[in-house]
């Protein structure tokens, strides 16, 4: 199996998932894997995470309420929960995300939008019980 080199873009990455996700998703994942998870971890966190890094036009905010309407509207609930969970860290707020429910329902159809209401509705009971 290829080991991945160290590069400044994958460390940038990794900072990146970080600092959106917390520690708790990000060191979960480096426990569960082999070598070929490894490869496959830090291809996915370069390609997925590297964009978030690579800095442009779109904040950090920016880029997480378009991956919350992009996974909403693929049915990606897993990742759009985990996204949701990370949402405050970049500054993503409630009134926001309720508001983009709508957007969601309107352009994606009401199976996607409740879906996803579904999903908010999990994430702030699970926040509400850690208090």
């Amino acid at each position: 199996m290829k080991e991945t080199e160290e590069t400044e873009e994958l460390r940038s990455a990794r900072a990146m998932r970080l600092a959106v996700l917390g520690d708790t998703h990000a060191e979960g994942r480096a426990t569960e894997l082999d070598a070929v998870g490894a490869e496959f971890q830090d291809y996915l966190t370069t390609t997925a995470w590297g964009v978030w890094a690579r800095g442009g036009a779109l904040s950090p905010r920016d880029r997480s309420l378009l991956v919350l309407a992009m996974t909403a509207a693929l049915g990606r609930m897993e990742e759009f929960r985990l996204h949701l969970d990370g949402g405050p860290r970049v500054g993503v707020t409630d009134a926001e995300v309720d508001e983009l429910l709508f957007q969601i329902t309107a352009y994606c159809g009401a199976p996607a939008g409740s879906a996803a209401r579904r999903s908010v509705r999990a994430v702030r009971a699970g926040r509400e019980g850690e208090r």
